[in-house]
Formats: C-alpha cells, structure tokens, sequence
C-alpha cells in the first residue's frame, strides 16, 4: 500500500447511499476501507493487488475473488467458463459509494477464463467487459481475461543489487530496441514467432556481441490489433499472450539480467483503443476516457485519451506503472507519446481544443500526473530510469519535479536524431550546405539528459531502412552508415538502435515479417555489424564516451568549422578530466591526407577506432596504429597531430600516457 488514508475513510454505501449487505465483503473481501478511500483519492498504487481476480481459499473452498471498477453501473456480473458464461449466475455487489463491485466466487480456478458483463444505468446499455486489471488473457484475436497465478521464483538477485549503480547517468547505456512478434520467426513453421521462452538465448547472445547494455521491448502489453505494435493497449496489466505465459516473460526478463542485460518497456498512458471489450465507454460512461471529444478523443490514432484529472484513473495507470517494475522487475520504462499529453491542442485544429483555465494550450491535469508518476516511480524504485518519448520543446522533461521538471529520467533527442537524419540523407556534395545539422546540437545538448533514438519510428511507413536512406554507391551507404553509428556513439547522450539496422537491413521494417538475417551471409553486413559491435564495446569500455554524457564537462569542440570539407572535430573526456578521446569526422567519400588536428596533450595518440577499416567493409585508409603530435599550435590548443582521414569516415583517438615524445 502507498501512503496513508488523510483522515477517516467514508461509510459503505450503495449506490442510493443505502448501506447493503455485501456477499464480497467481510470475510471474502481483499478489500479494506482504506484501500477504498486511496483508490478513490488516486492513491492507492497496488491496485493488482485489489482489484481484478485473485485466487484464494475461503472457509476451505477455492475460487476467486473478483472486483471491478464500475460507479455507474446498475448490475455487473462475472461470466465465464465456470459458469457456462451465464450473464446471471454470480452477480457482484457494490462496495459503498468507491464504484467497486466484488464477488468471491467458489470452483473458479488457475486459467480459467472470463469476463464481466455489466449493465449500465444508462440508456440500457449492457457490454461483456475484459477486466481492465486481467494479469493474464486470451490470445488474440479471442478477449477473454484470465485467472492467473503470477508466481515465479526469481534468480536476478545480483543484477537487482547493482542495478542502481549500473543505471546511473554517468554509466554506459546503449539500447537494442526490438519489436518481439517480429524480431526472428520459425521458417518450419509458417513463419511463426518465437515465443517468450525461445527468444532469450538466441537475443541474450546477439545483444552481447553487439555491446549493448540494455534491451527494450516494444509494448508488451496485451493489445488487440497486432498492427498496433502494441501501441493501442487493452491490457494495462497483462503482457501479451501471442508469445507465452507471464511466467515466460518474467523468465525472458530473468535470463536477460543474469546476463547483464536491462529490460525497458514501451508503456502507453496516452491513450487506448475503442475496441468494445476494452476500456472505451466501460460501465455505459466515459469513465476512463473525457467525455468531451476535444480532450477525450485522439484524431492521430482513432483512440480515447485518458481523463488524467480523475483520481481513479490516475489509480490505476501509476499501479499499471509500478505493477511492471515490481512483478517482472522491469528496470526502466519509455512513456510514449508524452507530447500528446502535453498540449491540449496536439494535431487539433483552432475550435477543435479547449484551453486550460488560464487559457493555455497545457494539458494541466496530464502535467500532474506525469509528475506524479516519476515521483512514485523514482520513490518505490530508485535503481531504474523513465524515459520520455517526447517530440517538442518543452523545458526540463528530465529535471526534478521540486524545480518544476517533469521529472524523467532521460528524454528522446528527436531533434538530434531528425538534423543528423536531414544531413546523412545528403549527398556528400552538398553536405557543406549543411552543417550547422550537425553542429546546432552542442547549443542545447546537456538542457535534457538526452538519449540519442535512432527508432522504429524512422524506418516504417515508407521512410525505408537507414541504409537505403544513406546517399550513393552501394559501398558508399555502407560507409556512410558506419560514419553515422560512429558518430552516434562518439555524441553525449545514451544510445538507441532498433533492430535490422545493426546489418544493414534493405527493407523497411514490417511487423509481420522476420528481419532479413540472411543478410549477413554478405560480407558487407557482417562488417556492418562488426563495426557497431566494435563501437558498443568501445562506447562501455571508455569512461570518456559515457562518464559526461550528460554533463558539459564531457564534451568539446576542436573544430566544428570546416564545414566546406564537412569535417568536424571533437572531444570526449571524464567530468574530472582524467580520461580524454579525440573525434574526427569526415563526411565526404574524399581522404584527406595532411589533415592537422588540435589535440589536448602532447605525445602518442592511439587510433582505437576507424570506421573506415577492412574488417568492417571499408577501405583501410587510416594512421597506421597512432600518430605523434608535434609542437604546433592548432585549434587553440598547444599540441597537433596530421592525420589520413578516411573516407566518409570516423576516427576515435587516444592519448597514450607511456608515449609521450613529440
């Protein structure tokens, strides 16, 4: 339970405000009066613990104790297998005025499907409702919910002791974002997914290889339309049935940090499908949802928004929230859509909005609540980290709440990932026109505690694969596709790739299909993949590349000037300065020989990386291990190397402290 009741918690009574005789309550009744006035108050934030179906022995018989939220329903009852779906049969009773209806119902058991159909006292209405609390359902295309036992006996115990530490923001944090239904299918089997329990191997062995130190998981959550990518959620508690059981997931997740890796989870409180067994017009009402369509009603994706100003709500999508990270001990969690949140007027027209009561666009009521979410997240959970999907300028997403933030954690840098996408997209020749894509981040890098996304958003509905959005030859996509994971990996701000694009995929993603990895039976995807390998490794074993990530300490330009050679140079360092690299992009096909560089300290400079080396497909044009420098000031520094800078090509240097003679 969280928090305490502020004050004595109403009497029971009916929905007339007569006091009934409640079959649920009493001895049957996981629910007190306490819990009652919380959820009420919009407080109560284990609501799985109360509310939905949960199996238990009473006066020495099994079944389930069942409890919905329903206020302006006039009779609900629980229909399912155990009652041969008899509308009838087992009718819940009101628990006073919370809108709550529970039933202890004996038989009912472990699987069992079902559903609660409720009778409105409105206009007649009557719909069978999936519960909104299910822990586990039907696969789709079926609705049905299902009892579930949730146990599982976790072995994660080391990784949940370091997580904090290994979360921090001054730690390497590199994602591999992944869409499960889609990720690898199975050919001798029509192309089937693999399940929970199948993908952990084969994923726990890509994501190492590849460096990465977290994976996230596109909404797991239970949804009805697989073309959704689980983005229009039904089921805020139950993760998918497509792929396995609950256990399986929690196994899934369980492998995943015995092997080091963090779990992340795509979660959706800014809206929900109208599909008729969901939460769309539950109890004959706009109960979840705005009545109003101005603020209820989401023209981008046909779905309702929820009403963040009423408590219930806000109940139940904090305890949805910390549900995840308690019960599957997911370590983060990326609110999409948080822009839509945030304005009243997102994608609406003049009229189509109504302003808040100071006549602004803010959406006052989503504000609170995102804040109360970070709070209750960061307070009950310390080791993780929220991210926000948010695509404006709003200020301080990831600052506190008490200084006025939103209160994340990190934020997705869409600007840095539309400017970079803009340049790379041109062809080299004019790239010289564009430079300030590049440099215009460095002016507001280190406002957020960014996140660099190079997403699933930007490689469907057209846009084309990364690779096929990269200008030139077939040899010059790829070089330029290693440039642009070199220089994503050598910018302040943690990490994000999704899937097929580590080898090059040529086909824009689609969520029916498996990714294409055939491919890397082709030299030149291997390399690829080489190379981001390389660069995740690179990026976690260098303090340099992740101790200021989000600190203005960690990162400074050399030269961000010869835009007419469209090259560009800098330096990653420690926020102490104990540890220093140097960047140098050049991003034209052309090698420049005799290109001096301004370098922090004199003596031996290690090439540790090159984007342009054999092994990863390139033409090995580089330094041949290292340069020395020599006593010439450049760049307003004292020191200076002359280097061979490789074609649409990144190098990442290092001073070497045993070599120090010019």
């Amino acid at each position: 339970m969280a928090g305490t009741p502020h004050g004595k918690a109403p009497a029971a009574t009916g929905p007339e405000g007569v006091a009934p005789e409640v079959p649920g309550a009493g001895a049957t009744s996981l629910l007190t009066d306490d819990d009652l006035f919380l959820f009420n108050e919009g407080s109560h934030f284990r609501l799985a613990d109360k509310l939905g179906a949960h199996l238990r022995t009473v006066d020495g018989q099994a079944g389930a104790h069942f409890a919905v939220w329903a206020p302006n329903a006039q009779q609900v009852s629980v229909i399912g297998e155990f009652n041969g779906w008899d509308k009838d049969a087992h009718q819940l009773a009101p628990r006073g005025v919370s809108g709550i209806w529970e039933l202890f119902v004996p038989g009912v058991g472990h699987g069992d499907t079902y559903k609660f159909h409720i009778r409105s006292r409105h206009a007649g209405f009557r719909v069978d409702k999936a519960d909104p609390m299910a822990v586990h359902t039907e696969t789709p295309p079926k609705t049905g919910s299902k009892v579930w036992d949730l146990s599982y006996e976790w072995h994660d115990d080391a990784w949940l002791a370091e997580r904090e530490k290994r979360q921090a923001l001054d730690q390497p944090m590199s994602i591999y974002e992944l869409h499960l239904g889609s990720w690898r299918t199975v050919p001798e089997e029509g192309n089937r997914p693999l399940n929970y329990a199948e993908l952990a191997e084969p994923l726990i062995d890509h994501v190492k290889a590849l460096g990465f130190t977290h994976v996230e998981f596109m909404p797991v959550t239970e949804h009805p339309f697989g073309g959704s990518w689980g983005y229009q959620t039904t089921g805020y508690f139950a993760p998918t049935s497509r792929f396995g059981t609950p256990q399986d997931l929690k196994q899934l997740i369980d492998q995943l940090h015995q092997a080091g890796i963090g779990v992340i989870l795509d979660w959706v409180p800014s809206h929900f499908p109208s599909d008729e067994h969901g939460l769309a017009y539950f109890d004959g009402t706009h109960l979840y949802e705005h009545a109003d369509p101005r603020k209820g009603y989401h023209p981008d994706w046909n779905s309702y928004i929820f009403n963040y100003g009423r408590s219930e709500v806000v109940s139940f999508l904090l305890s949805s929230a910390l549900f995840w990270l308690e019960e599957y001990h997911v370590d983060g969690i990326r609110v999409d859509a948080v822009a839509s949140m945030l304005y009243l007027d997102y994608s609406r027209e003049d009229g189509e909005w109504i302003p808040n009561e100071w006549g602004g666009n803010e959406n006052l009521e989503a504000i609170a609540f995102l804040r109360r979410f970070n709070e209750e997240v960061y307070r009950n959970f310390p080791g993780v980290q929220t991210i926000a999907e948010e695509s404006t300028a709003w200020p301080m997403v990831s600052r506190p709440t008490y200084i006025g933030g939103l209160g994340f954690g990190m934020k997705w840098d869409m600007g840095w990932m539309h400017d970079t996408l803009a340049y790379f997209q041109q062809d080299p020749i004019h790239r010289r026109y564009h430079h300030d894509q590049l440099t215009f981040r460095a002016i507001y890098a280190f406002t957020e505690n960014y996140c660099l996304p190079l997403s699933h958003d930007e490689v469907v509905h057209g846009k084309g694969s990364l690779l096929t959005k990269m200008p030139g030859d077939e040899w010059q996509k790829f070089a330029n596709l290693r440039a642009l994971y070199a220089y994503m990996f050598t910018q302040p701000g943690k990490k994000l790739l999704f899937m097929g694009q580590e080898f090059g995929q040529w086909q824009e993603w689609g969520h029916e299909r498996s990714l294409d990895w055939h491919l890397l039976q082709h030299e030149r995807h291997a390399g690829l993949q080489r190379c981001l390998g390389d660069l995740g490794r690179l990026y976690q074993d260098e303090p340099a590349l992740h101790d200021g990530d989000v600190d203005p300490a960690g990162f400074a330009w050399i030269d961000a000037t010869d835009w007419e050679q469209s090259v560009i140079a800098y330096r990653r360092r420690t926020r102490d300065g104990s540890r220093e690299l140097v960047v140098v992009c050049n991003l034209t096909p052309i090698p420049r020989d005799n290109y001096r560089v301004g370098v922090p300290q004199r003596g031996f400079w290690v090439e540790r990386f090159n984007s342009d080396a054999g092994e990863y497909g390139g033409s090995g044009v580089g330094n041949h291990g290292g340069v020395h420098t020599t006593p010439l000031p450049y760049h307003g520094l004292d020191h200076s190397v002359n280097l061979h800078l490789p074609p649409l090509g990144v190098l990442v240097l290092a001073h070497d402290p045993e070599r120090t003679e010019d």
